[in-house]
């Protein structure tokens, strides 16, 4: 039911938007008709600023009580952290062909989503959790990812896609998808180095990102175990500055 809320206030808050837009498309062409320049470029400003305020208090609204996975910082280094993360279920499916991370996660959420939303055995929403992992992994495996990874593959490229599942589940109790693409996993105990960042969601960013973790590891002598994977904590329609993204990669 939660997830259902979170759905339906994400569609009623697109709705607004365009409302927003349209009223201050038609304010402006009023004014700018019937009125001098000067208090049309007041209404310009005043309707821009509260839009943006809309888009920077559902920003944060959007993000603020959602789960994410149970870790402990370890460690502090120059660039990034030592994260360990204790064990979690995720929902995971695999994409394949894909030419970016972002290409996967949009397919891989769909999939997903519809699980979490009731499309399953119990016909049960399950509530929503971040982030969201996309890792890229080579065409004849499959990796563990969290929550929605994106990992780069030496042969075709794939994906798997997941999202955590609340800490309240168990195997047991997770309704068992009707999709079979949907995978359940209980993903171990694991120590991962992490590096965040905002502002942009290009594969471009997250390549040189990823270049610069790797680097700042190599730097430090620690020793990557496994795949990057991309975690996104926030919705699509968040500002640029307010977006949090992370690197995560397995290390001992």
């Amino acid at each position: 039911m939660v997830s259902e809320w979170r759905a339906w206030g994400a569609r009623f808050y697109i709705v607004l938007l365009r409302f927003s837009w349209y009223t201050w498309f038609i304010y402006n062409i009023y004014f700018i008709l019937f009125s001098n320049r000067k208090s049309a470029m007041y209404s310009v400003i005043s309707v821009f600023g509260i839009i943006v305020l809309a888009f920077f208090l559902y920003s944060v609204l959007s993000v603020r009580n959602i789960e994410e996975p149970s870790y402990i910082v370890i460690d502090k280094k120059n660039g990034y952290e030592i994260r360990k993360y204790d064990s979690y279920i995720i929902a995971q499916t695999r994409i394949i062909g894909a030419s970016t991370r972002s290409t996967a996660t949009n397919q891989g959420f769909s999939i997903i989503a519809d699980y979490i939303f009731g499309n399953n055995t119990k016909r049960q929403s399950v509530a929503m959790t971040a982030p969201v992992n996309t890792q890229e992994v080579g065409y004849e495996k499959i990796a563990m990812t969290v929550p929605v990874n994106t990992e780069r593959g030496e042969n075709t490229r794939s994906y798997t896609v997941s999202f955590v599942m609340p800490r309240s589940h168990t195997l047991k109790t997770l309704p068992l998808p009707n999709n079979a693409q949907v995978q359940l996993v209980q993903v171990p105990e694991r120590t991962v180095a992490v590096k965040r960042f905002s502002w942009s969601n290009t594969e471009q960013t997250f390549l040189q990102k990823e270049e610069e973790l790797l680097k700042e590891l190599q730097r430090d002598g620690v020793r990557v175990v496994g795949p990057i994977n991309v975690a996104r904590y926030n919705p699509p329609w968040t500002l640029p500055f307010m977006l949090r993204n992370e690197l995560q990669i397995p290390v001992q």
